[in-house]
């Protein structure tokens, strides 16, 4: 799978994605936005457990990888818990190369998600927990068309949880994809 946006390329993960990842989650400020601790492992066994989730992935969860278009590899996007009854997964995303924050690569890579899932799946409405604090997440997940729902408690954090409803994303998926064109926001941080 290859999904193209405007200035990110979502692609299968692959193992040789695994040494950028170990370095993003043993980082403490990426683990602190992700509400989770750094990673207390060493790479070997971190490469060993990736190994196994790439040759038996689960059915209720799909992890891509994000790309610039020039084949860099700076992030992570996913959709988890997919309930098919139900029909609603959680959304997920990390711009783990710190020159891309604040640029329009995870708003294109999320609005390109999305996109996919809805266009291509039988689900109806998407969601996803950031941190109450986190107002430049909160920010983009509203840009991209998520609406806050409630503040919510989960393993003694605050987060709020936001939605997305297909039926939403319908009406204003044309803007949403066409706002990922924004020249001013190509460029990575020197």
């Amino acid at each position: 799978m290859e999904l193209r946006g405007a200035k990110v390329v979502l692609r299968e993960k692959r193992l040789e994605d695994a040494a950028n990842e170990f370095e993003w989650r043993s980082d403490h400020e990426l683990s602190r936005l992700d509400a989770s601790y750094p990673l207390d492992m060493s790479y070997s066994e971190f490469q060993r457990v990736y190994k196994e989730q790439l040759d038996y992935p689960t059915p209720w969860t799909r992890r891509l990888s994000v790309d610039t278009l020039n084949g860099l590899y700076i992030g992570n996007c996913m959709w988890y818990d997919i309930d098919a009854v139900n029909k609603e997964a959680e959304v997920g995303i990390m711009i783990g190369d710190k020159a891309y924050w604040g640029r329009g690569y995870g708003y294109d890579a999320l609005v390109t998600l999305i996109d996919h899932i809805f266009s291509s799946s039988s689900l109806q409405r998407l969601y996803l927990h950031t941190l109450d604090w986190n107002k430049r997440a909160q920010r983009s997940f509203e840009k991209s068309g998520f609406a806050t729902v409630k503040k919510v408690k989960r393993s003694g954090y605050n987060f709020v949880l936001m939605e997305l409803l297909k039926d939403t994303w319908d009406n204003i998926r044309d803007h949403k994809l066409a706002a990922r064109f924004s020249p001013a926001d190509t460029a990575p941080k020197p």
